[in-house]
């Protein structure tokens, strides 16, 4: 008997003016985020996440639609978060895909991450795979990506609104540094009188 096949839920279409964005308000949310540090950002990540799909051209083309429209929509709210992460699911879509069209089956390298945490050693990369089936439909659903990706790079509100962003988090950074030292000054203060 032939394993069942797993089908993936269709997703549906990303509704747009359901996103919300709370780093507008939360200024801690805001501030705590990184600009090119991995996928943090919920909740970010949950809203976009269903819409993230590059198995096929069709499928690529959805996806970043549906992930440009996001990009769009929190830019146009002012909510840098929500457009980097945005920004940052298009560009994985690109190389993700791309993993999958120079490797049968994604896999890059002989061990992972959390094998050489436990065993040691080092990892190295698999060769590539020229001719599989599959990787001409990943090198286009790449492609796919990289159009929207560098659409997201060169948008002009984007770049300032990052550039704001950037600011803004210098100020609050150097902020919560001194708040910090006054607390330790505070507390050391309190261990001295209780001594």
């Amino acid at each position: 008997m032939a394993p069942k096949k797993v089908v993936k839920k269709e997703v549906s279409p990303l509704e747009i003016r359901e996103l919300p964005t709370p780093a507008v308000d939360d200024a801690n949310l805001r501030m705590s985020y990184r600009i090119a540090r991995g996928e943090q950002g919920e909740p970010y990540k949950s809203y976009l996440l269903p819409h993230w799909r590059f198995k096929t051209i069709p499928i690529a083309r959805a996806s970043s639609k549906s992930l440009w429209e996001a990009f769009e929509y929190y830019v146009k709210a002012g909510d840098l978060v929500g457009a980097d992460m945005a920004r940052k699911f298009i560009q994985m879509g690109m190389t993700r895909a791309k993993r999958y069209a120079n490797h049968k089956g994604g896999r890059k390298y002989d061990r992972s991450e959390r094998e050489l945490e436990r065993d040691g050693g080092v990892r190295s990369e698999l060769p590539r795979s020229e001719a599989h089936e599959g990787r001409d439909e990943k090198l286009g659903a790449s492609e796919v990506f990289k159009e929207v990706w560098k659409r997201c790079t060169s948008n002009d509100s984007y770049l300032e609104l990052k550039t704001e962003f950037l600011a803004e988090q210098k100020v609050w950074d150097r902020e919560q540094k001194k708040k910090v030292k006054k607390e330790e000054k505070i507390v050391v203060k309190d261990e001295e009188e209780d001594d």
